[in-house]
């Protein structure tokens, strides 16, 4: 499988991923999905959502237990960061089957539809839709950088955009669903254990801030007649890094678009987009006004005009104690040691669904801590410790 799906959406250059939600790659990605369902006699479905099931058993039965990830992905990022949780699923299932496991409840894996948010700027948009926490109107807003709106995408690959929107019947019939992920961070490699289970997501959001001073010449203006909103932005991407660190927090700028972004033009707007998150929300939200206060003030300073948008947010999610107590009660009875349990930083489907429906996450050990990059990494022992893990997990919800 991980042979079969690992040249989709490859770069030859940067050797990274570019899957992005309803195009080329993103529907080479639903054909491989497709085909693994199909070749095991799985039952596919498309919901309205867009996003991919594959059952056994009767959906209309309810309390099923439900895995997967995202097939979907950053630029140029890793192969691991979804595929592995949809690739370890099927995995998962295969290994139940050769127990000779008898289910007592339906088992689905699902594909979500654009986690990472990379071509609309909105992660989560399958999941959020379904749940009812992204509603139709905004949707229909989202544009990409080309200007077409996701209904556009959708119908230019093929889907009906006229359906999508909550989807509360089919969260309804969902008992209990776990998410298997590379871990984006070295916590389990510092405590030697090729699974986790997760906690908490912690909050965060998106911000974007734009900076419009004066477009004009760079080589005839002296630097005393500029409103050069690019100074106005590098120190705030400085102050971003202080407060974070002040914080015990993150604070990114990852994301900029200039104009008129040319190489002797002095810009007239620079956009860029914050990504901040923290363990909990006092801390979020101090990092994030002492980055806007900073702001300000430079922008004031270099006569500078400043507008902060906030583009998306997720509170903190602490994921269900009882079924987060009941995978480590699974996974504990077969290890010398307790699982670990560790929080993330991440967002995830699991974390948008919790609010819906009982929800939990498995990690596996990623050595070097990179995520978001070509350079992600789990060896085959922790990605076949993971797919174990999770069979015993489906095996114990699924079967009792």
């Amino acid at each position: 499988m991980w042979r079969d799906l690992a040249p989709i959406g490859r770069d030859a250059g940067s050797r990274g991923y570019r899957r992005y939600a309803w195009t080329g790659a993103d529907a080479d990605c639903r054909a491989w999905f497709r085909a693994q369902a199909e070749s095991r006699g799985l039952t596919h479905e498309l919901d309205r959502n867009g996003n991919q099931w594959a059952w056994l058993g009767d959906p209309a039965a309810g309390d099923a237990v439900v895995t997967g990830s995202h097939l979907d992905s950053v630029p140029d990022g890793g192969a691991f960061d979804g595929p592995l949780g949809v690739v370890s699923a099927f995995a998962a299932l295969d290994e139940l089957l050769a127990r000779g496991a008898r289910l007592t409840k339906p088992l689905a894996i699902v594909n979500f539809g654009d986690e990472e948010g990379a071509r609309f700027g909105l992660a989560c948009v399958g999941s959020r839709l379904t749940a009812g926490q992204l509603t139709i109107e905004a949707a229909h807003k989202l544009r990409d950088g080309d200007g077409v709106t996701l209904p556009q995408a959708m119908e230019a690959a093929g889907y009906d955009p006229s359906a999508i929107g909550p989807d509360p019947e089919r969260l309804a019939r969902i008992g209990a669903f776990v998410e298997l992920h590379v871990e984006q961070g070295r916590a389990l490699d510092l405590t030697g254990d090729p699974v986790g289970i997760a906690s908490a997501i912690w909050p965060h959001g998106r911000w974007r801030f734009d900076f419009r001073g004066e477009a004009n010449h760079a080589g005839t203006t002296r630097l005393a007649d500029r409103r050069d909103p690019m100074l106005t932005y590098a120190e705030t991407v400085l102050a971003a890094r202080r407060e974070a660190e002040l914080a015990g927090a993150v604070a990114t700028f990852g994301k900029i678009s200039v104009e008129p972004n040319g190489v002797n033009a002095i810009p007239s707007l620079v956009r860029g987009w914050l990504d901040s998150r923290a363990a909990d929300q006092a801390t979020l939200d101090t990092v994030v006004t002492g980055v806007e206060k900073a702001a300000r003030e430079y922008a004031e300073r270099h006569g500078i005009d400043l507008d902060v948008v906030r583009e998306s947010f997720t509170p903190v999610v602490e994921f269900e104690d009882a079924l987060r107590d009941e995978l480590g009660a699974i996974l504990g009875g077969a290890a010398e040691r307790p699982v670990p349990v560790l929080g993330t930083g991440a967002g995830h489907d699991a974390g948008i669904l919790s609010a819906s429906i009982p929800t939990a996450m498995l990690f596996v050990r990623n050595p070097t801590g990179v995520s978001h990059s070509p350079a992600e990494y789990a060896a085959e022992d922790d990605c076949l410790a993971g797919v174990t893990a999770l069979a015993d997990v489906l095996e114990g919800l699924a079967c009792r």
